[in-house]
């Protein structure tokens, strides 16, 4: 969320920002409410000392054993006046925290203009595209010829969108979560198993409500299951102050994740590339704000480092205002090369949110000034495990539909290989 002082005194560095997005902002809605919110506060403490000033009169005229009837039925009707004009400041509140709840976050000065993905930019490339001696298979195909990916039965189990991984396939799956937690918690980060489901105070601290509710599956007693760890774990300190000596937090989970894919209906339904439920190794930074890029590069490279491992051809696309998420001030997707679709797919988003997520869940700390100051919160994937697991299968796949294990995979697979 942005500060509204800031929104209103910076009028023109806000416009500028939201035109990288495409975004418009109606500066007139905001000032609208904000000023009429200003009057009633004006109005209220008005009467509110007024209402003070005439109870003092009213214990004086008693004092003095003085008819004092006249003045409390002032004070009655100040008082019904407070109520309210207390209600009414309430109602603007609401109406202005409402509105800046549904704006999205600036983009970094570094962040170019664009609408969607063909404007990224390329950062880098790791690694070249595998080459066969044979035409390559999707993942799907590959998975399903070993009778060890079966999307039918998960249909009529749960529907479209979902999958069940048998066999040494789930074994493979498992395999590279036990991989990716290793190699992150040995960069550093604290493990942390976080609850699966979370209240409505959580993602609206993390930016997912009031405006993507759409994109979530809800229970009937208003818990929302987690569409990825970011949640829970950066709500960790929510309306804490935390020590400036303390920071960075770093953080690994790896959690199930569950999003309804509102608005991409018919968009690759066929595989695993966009599950209603999926496994994903999130890492999170609770960062000062006078290193939070610095952090942000780090992220970036501890997620290439899993791929590289891997030996899984990638590339890093540094993202336009018009495709970052809502609460990005700058964002890197890492996209690995699938042989079988002949494309790069994004396997990890690593962002910035500076003071966005941290001013809405009231995260702060106390700098060596003694002023309070937003710490700057990081998230990123690190990495999604099924789609890892599809990068494994194509590029991994041999001639006679085999799967090859990685060798910083077998340890945790026996050393064994996926055969028919």
């Amino acid at each position: 969320m942005l500060d509204i002082k800031f929104i209103l005194e910076n009028k023109d560095q806000v416009q500028a920002a939201y035109k990288k997005r495409n975004v418009q902002i109606d500066f007139a809605e905001i000032e609208a409410i904000n000023s009429k919110r200003k009057q009633v506060q004006l109005q209220f403490d008005e009467l509110r000392s007024e209402q003070k000033q005439k109870s003092k009169e009213i214990g004086l005229l008693k004092r003095d054993g003085k008819d004092a009837s006249e003045v409390m039925q002032a004070v009655q009707s100040l008082s019904d006046q407070v109520k309210e004009l207390e209600s009414k400041q309430t109602e603007l509140e609401d109406q202005l925290k409402t509105l800046l709840l549904t704006l999205p976050n600036m983009p970094h000065e570094s962040v170019v203009a664009g609408k969607e993905e063909t404007d990224n930019q390329l950062l880098h490339t790791w690694g070249n595209p595998t080459e066969f001696d044979f035409t390559p298979k999707e993942h799907f195909e590959l998975g399903e010829a070993l009778g060890l990916l079966d999307f039918e039965k998960a249909a009529q189990i749960a529907g479209s969108r979902f999958s069940i991984l048998r066999g040494a396939l789930a074994q493979l799956e498992w395999a590279l979560a036990q991989f990716m937690m290793a190699e992150q918690q040995a960069k550093g980060y604290e493990l942390v198993i976080p609850p699966y489901l979370v209240n409505a105070d959580a993602l609206t601290g993390t930016g997912q409500l009031p405006k993507f509710e759409d994109d979530l599956f809800k229970t009937g007693e208003g818990y929302y299951l987690i569409p990825t760890a970011e949640v829970p774990v950066t709500n960790l300190f929510r309306e804490e102050v935390v020590k400036e000596s303390d920071l960075p937090h770093k953080f690994c989970a790896l959690t199930p994740c569950f999003r309804s894919e509102a608005g991409s209906y018919g968009k690759d339904m066929k595989g695993l590339i966009r599950q209603h439920q999926f496994h994903k190794v999130e890492l999170v930074k609770i960062a000062h704000p006078d290193s939070s890029y610095d952090e942000l590069e780090g992220m970036r490279e501890d997620a290439e480092a899993i791929l590289q491992k891997l030996e899984l051809p990638y590339r890093v696309m540094t993202l336009c205002g018009g495709d970052m998420g809502f609460g990005a001030t700058k964002t890197y997707d890492l996209e690995v090369w699938l042989p079988g679709q002949k494309a790069y797919r994004e396997i990890s988003s690593v962002s910035n949110c500076e003071a966005f997520q941290a001013r809405r869940m009231q995260t702060r700390f106390k700098d060596s000034n003694g002023k309070m100051q937003f710490v700057h919160t990081l998230n990123g994937s690190g990495l999604a495990v099924g789609r890892t697991l599809i990068a494994v299968l194509e590029n991994y796949q041999q001639k006679d539909g085999s799967i090859a294990v990685p060798k910083a995979l077998q340890p945790f697979m026996g050393c064994q290989e996926i055969s028919v």
